[in-house]
């Protein structure tokens, strides 16, 4: 291999293994506080319901700045706002534990979620461009483990240290830690040239406008199905990672350490394991015929669906232990191939904007769940809501299949940038 070739290759990996820090400071910060609600509901006197709100507007905000920091990734320094976001985000977790009223922890949760709406649609453009069709999704997946790595560190940390310390003391920790990341990447983090991993060296992206890159994504039927299954999939997310810990705490008569560490531990790792398998098996799938990552997803939905039930039927602490693993690990296969799945059908110099929409859309529709599931407990208790979500992902796993089905006469473009599902004349590069 020559010694270029060799550079660009571990610098394309070294890069994931950079970013994959970053995202797990995204997920432990935003996790953190889950696992301390019984704390804060009982030193600030709330409701299920405002705990709901305070998970939810964090949710809202990412939501409604997502297309903003897509369009703002296509046209600025990846670089520069990752490390922007992550230094903002973690200033605003530690400036949390200081918030001693419910509308300055509301606030604080808001900005949160302000900050890290930057990371997504950057990271994912950025790592597009180190890794072409053959290894994207291996290269997302290994990117996507850091969630569930994060999901566990801010769960179980923050759940341990308020036992004993407190509940503000973990968000001075995960605030102090990811500003001296930031401070580090600064050194390290290289920003890549735009369409690098499928463009030749003499060829660059052609620009569009604004309102182009809207009528390619938004007039994709493609792009808008695989949103929308986003969307479905992200709501069942979001339910087990605002309500698990406390599901586990109430109904199971955990501890609240025990409860944190329970709700993370073993869904996220199994998620990690199935994360790596979805981003495998995609690529794989993807070099014989098109929708091969579709149809990765579609497997990890349907076959997850089952353990999603049981999770919140189950009286067994036996059962519950492996209905979650089961769920995480078919989790994993779908969420492998969120972001890879829709760059296969969009122009390159759209994929910023495209990743920040999906973002935006799926975490709105996310951002109804904690409130959602908070009224629907008090009706029919939590246990009923979340084998119900079990529906949601039998509904979207038979759309993913059909996506798949749609895609399956056309390859994957290796070495082409012509979109799967062309909707617009400035898809063609």
């Amino acid at each position: 291999m020559p010694k270029s070739a060799s550079s660009n290759t571990r610098t394309k990996w070294i890069t994931i293994g950079l970013l994959w820090f970053v995202f797990l400071f995204n997920y432990a910060d935003r996790q953190a506080i889950f696992s301390v609600f019984p704390l804060i509901k009982t030193e600030m006197h709330l409701t299920d319901v405002q705990l709901g709100i305070l998970g939810s507007c964090f949710m809202w905000m990412y939501a409604l700045c997502g297309p903003f920091t897509g369009w703002i990734t296509d046209r600025f320094s990846r670089k520069w706002l990752i490390l922007g976001s992550l230094i903002f985000w973690s200033a605003v977790t530690g400036a949390t534990a200081i918030a001693h009223t419910y509308q300055s922890m509301v606030w604080c949760r808001a900005l949160g979620g302000l900050g890290e709406a930057f990371y997504f649609p950057a990271a994912m453009s950025m790592i597009s461009d180190y890794h072409g069709p053959s290894t994207r999704s291996r290269a997302m997946s290994l990117h996507q483990t850091a969630v569930y790595a994060g999901s566990i560190a801010g769960g179980s940390i923050s759940a341990l240290v308020g036992q004993y310390s407190g509940w503000r003391s973990s968000f001075i920790f995960f605030g102090g830690c990811g500003i001296a990341l930031g401070i580090i990447l600064m050194f390290l983090l290289r920003e890549p040239r735009r369409g690098q991993s499928e463009l030749a060296a003499d060829r660059q992206p052609l620009k569009t406008s604004t309102a182009q890159a809207l009528r390619e994504i938004l007039g994709n039927r493609m792009v808008l199905l695989l949103i929308g299954i986003f969307m479905g999939a992200n709501f069942v997310a979001v339910v087990f990672l605002t309500w698990l810990p406390t599901f586990l705490y109430k109904k199971f008569h955990m501890s609240l350490s025990m409860a944190g560490l329970n709700a993370s531990l073993y869904l996220q790792a199994a998620s990690f394991l199935g994360v790596l398998c979805g981003g495998y098996l995609a690529d794989r799938f993807s070099r014989h015929h098109g929708g091969g990552r579709q149809l990765t997803q579609a497997i990890g939905l349907l076959l997850g669906a089952p353990f999603l039930f049981l999770t919140g039927w189950t009286l067994s602490i036996p059962v519950l232990v492996l209905a979650m693993i089961g769920f995480g690990y078919f989790k994993g296969l779908y969420d492998a191939n969120i972001i890879a799945g829709i760059y296969d059908i969009v122009a390159i110099q759209n994929r910023g904007t495209a990743a920040g929409i999906a973002n935006s859309l799926g975490w709105l529709g996310g951002g109804l769940a904690p409130i959602i599931i908070a009224l629907g407990s008090a009706k029919v208790g939590m246990s009923a809501c979340i084998s119900a979500t079990a529906a949601i992902y039998l509904v979207i796993g038979l759309l993913t299949l059909v996506a798949s089905r749609r895609l399956r006469g056309t390859r994957d473009p290796i070495d082409t940038v012509t979109p799967l599902w062309p909707a617009a004349d400035t898809s063609e590069i």
